[in-house]
């Protein structure tokens, strides 16, 4: 069983930039689609950007060519490089994964959740 852990959360500027990492643990994190999710107040939880076990990418518009997800299996950390940040993408960020290598790109799956860890971005 894979369990995560992120951090790298906390209170930027407009025009700032974070990096949020995932730790794992288990065996099997290589085989395992990746993804990062965010919920803000009063929102659902929406989904920002995932990482298949062959490295394949997927972004939702808003954050395409700002944001930056990679992982490294063999240190089973997934990151995700946040750049030109704006108040719209604070939130709660949460790591996840589902049970599959590929992942699907609408974002659906059975994902399981870590803690979330907070992005605020100030004007």
């Amino acid at each position: 069983q894979v369990q995560l852990v992120a951090s790298g959360g906390g209170t930027v500027r407009v025009g700032g930039s974070l990096t949020l990492s995932c730790q794992g643990s288990g065996n099997l994190f290589s085989n395992y689609c990746m993804g990062w999710f965010r919920q803000a107040p009063g929102k659902d939880r929406e989904a920002v950007a995932q990482i298949g076990g062959s490295g394949a990418t997927t972004y939702i518009d808003s954050v395409k060519g700002r944001f930056t997800i990679s992982r490294n299996n063999g240190k089973k950390i997934m990151t995700l490089q946040m750049n030109s940040l704006s108040p719209e993408d604070t939130g709660m960020y949460f790591c996840g994964r589902t049970p599959s290598y590929w992942c699907r790109s609408d974002f659906s799956g059975s994902w399981s959740w870590g803690q979330g860890t907070q992005v605020t971005v100030t004007s």
